[in-house]
């Protein structure tokens, strides 16, 4: 039987829409006021789904997981500029969509097993962005 297990951590960054391929002018009109420096407090949960170790009785020991988040995620993102303080972000805005794939991807890399199932990636009170294994 498969089981899911989530963690949830939040952080807060500042950053702008830009495109580092397209001109200031340019950028204002693709972005808008998105294309002026701002922040996000962010809320992450992300699912990992597997069956339980049956010494254990864990899927992922959930000490291991809150270590792999802090190094991937948390210091990576919380409290940076997604433009100045991270390369991760030089060919694609950081977007809501395009933090949550740039998640995925670290993760994808970091948590063993294949066991990465869903990244959901809150964005203020009214926008929400998931990617899920498989889709």
């Amino acid at each position: 039987m498969l089981v899911d297990v989530t963690r949830t951590i939040e952080f807060a960054t500042s950053l702008r829409y830009r495109r580092g391929d397209l001109s200031e002018a340019e950028n204002r009109e693709l972005f808008g006021v998105h294309a002026n420096r701002h922040g996000h407090n962010y809320r992450l949960d992300v699912t990992l789904r597997g069956e339980t170790d049956p010494v254990t009785g864990m899927v992922i020991n959930l000490t291991d997981l809150k270590a792999i988040l802090e190094e991937v995620v948390m210091s990576r993102f919380d409290h940076k500029d997604l433009n100045d303080d991270t390369d991760l972000f030089e060919k694609r805005p950081p977007t809501p969509e395009n933090v949550a794939l740039v998640i995925w991807e670290l993760l994808e890399e970091a948590v063993p097993n294949g066991l990465l199932a869903r990244v959901r990636l809150h964005a203020g009170a009214d926008t929400t962005v998931e990617v899920a294994a498989g889709a």
